[in-house]
């Protein structure tokens, strides 16, 4: 399952727990977040007013070494 920008944030950070670095890195507060298991990454990025493709990329890139 490739990360896309429709796949919950918390499926994102409990399938790759090294993603976690990448939402605190973009200053994203998804980390324990109770909305986390509702948003998407897509969502996150949004309300954070992060970059969406560098955040996307940079999952990915953190999912492909595990």
């Amino acid at each position: 399952m490739p990360i896309e920008f429709t796949t919950l944030v918390d499926a994102v950070m409990r399938r790759w727990p090294a993603t976690i670095r990448i939402f605190l890195d973009h200053r994203m507060h998804c980390v324990g977040c109770p909305i986390a298991c509702f948003h998407t990454v897509d969502d996150a990025c949004r309300e954070h007013g992060a970059d969406r493709g560098k955040v996307l990329a940079d999952l990915r890139a953190v999912a492909a070494r595990r």
